[in-house]
């Protein structure tokens, strides 16, 4: 099968409240060196392959640029990153070639760059098309600017977008949730990522929530039921406008789910580069299924060449795997597949779980495929704790 590649950049204009990713503001003359480390990695990357015991493909049918904002970048710099993937690498002519973009950062010359990558999709975070809440958060954009974003796409041939959409921001409500999904249904965008707002310590927003506080607007942040309705609310309007859920936070017109994503939830393999990218190969022997490994996840520890922590993922860990990544799908998954590969035994064993998810109103069964219901889909966490990795050995 064809290799995914991910490629970090951890480089924004400003830090979102609610960001947890490892993504900062960094001056501009760091740009040169990350991208220096970027590429070199690139070039070792069979070398970096063989002593992490994986195999890797030359065919790769995906690359995603994400981070942070890789749009921030120098043109020149964004296509010698482009330039190194393709000389190490034999990028299929079908290939998905994805950017992530900070809307407004969208130039002339940069969209001039993403079509000399050969870049065909490019996803948008919006998180919301009403100001005030974008504002809230420490966006930099307004709607009128994603709206300028989106028309100069198409225009210029790009017509695979992605809407990034947050349902929890401070100050929303079910009417302004409503807005900001008539609003993307109303681009015509053919796919619409819905995340709720996540509270946790690896944020400001998610450590003032915890706190109590009111920094950040955190006490105009909704409450869990009223998140939990947004959810439900994006479900169905997307669905009645024909973009249907396909996973737990995306949803797709027909033909335009994220191929790139799709390997991470179906386990098939892919190669990180850059700050806490993160990699799984297919074993180089029989009694390991497959390897995991991963980049330093700060800046300074990354272009400090840190090593690649390995995971070595055994059979059991991957069947275990495959059913906690696989029914995050709306399809769910294959038990007769898993049979397959992993041996009836092996799935049977999971049986026991599988029928008290179900008697709990979490799961169903379909023939041959087990998928979570809109319960399980808010509880998904719950779930795959039923299905987590127990062997997984680091070396």
């Amino acid at each position: 099968m064809p290799l995914g590649i991910y490629i970090s950049v951890p480089f924004c204009r400003t830090k979102c409240s609610y960001c947890n990713f490892a993504s900062d503001v960094f001056s501009r003359a760091v740009f040169e060196r990350y991208v220096d480390r970027v590429c070199a990695d690139v070039r070792n990357a069979p070398r970096a392959a063989a002593e992490m015991g994986g195999r890797m493909e030359r065919a790769v049918d995906s690359i995603y640029l994400g981070g942070g904002t890789p749009t921030v970048l120098e043109t020149a710099q964004l296509e010698r990153v482009f330039d190194a993937v393709r000389s190490q690498f034999d990028v299929r002519p079908e290939a998905e070639v994805t950017v992530e973009c900070a809307p407004a950062t969208l130039t002339p010359a940069m969209l001039e760059s993403l079509l000399r990558c050969g870049v065909n999709r490019v996803s948008l975070g919006v998180q919301s098309f009403v100001d005030q809440e974008a504002a809230a958060v420490g966006r930099l954009h307004k709607r009128a600017t994603v709206l300028g974003d989106i028309a100069r796409l198409r225009a210029a041939g790009i017509t695979n977008i992605n809407i990034d959409l947050i349902a929890g921001l401070p100050h929303q409500t079910a009417e302004s949730w409503e807005f900001s999904l008539a609003e993307a249904i109303a681009t015509g965008a053919p796919h619409v990522s819905v995340y709720m707002l996540e509270v946790d310590e690896d944020s400001r927003l998610g450590r003032e929530l915890l706190a109590g506080g009111t920094r950040y607007h955190a006490h105009f942040v909704p409450n869990e039921e009223a998140v939990a309705d947004f959810y439900g609310a994006a479900c169905e309007r997307l669905a009645s406008a024909g973009i249907l859920q396909y996973e737990i936070s995306n949803f797709a017109r027909a033909g335009f789910d994220s191929r790139h994503n799709l390997k991470y939830w179906t386990r098939l393999a892919y190669f990180g580069f850059g700050v806490d990218a993160h990699s799984m190969l297919a074993s180089a022997t029989a009694d390991i299924e497959s390897v995991r490994f991963a980049s330093a996840d700060s800046l300074e520890q990354y272009l400090q060449e840190a090593g690649l922590p390995r995971t070595i993922v055994s059979p059991q860990a991957a069947l275990e795997e495959s059913f906690f990544l696989g029914l995050r799908l709306t399809r769910g998954v294959s038990l007769r597949e898993l049979a397959a590969k992993f041996g009836e035994e092996a799935v049977g064993n999971a049986r026991p779980a599988i029928a008290q998810l179900v008697e709990g109103g979490l799961m169903e069964e379909r023939e041959e495929f087990v998928c979570l219901t809109s319960r399980g889909r808010l509880l998904s966490n719950e779930v795959f704790e039923r299905f987590l990795v127990a062997d997984e050995i680091a070396r």
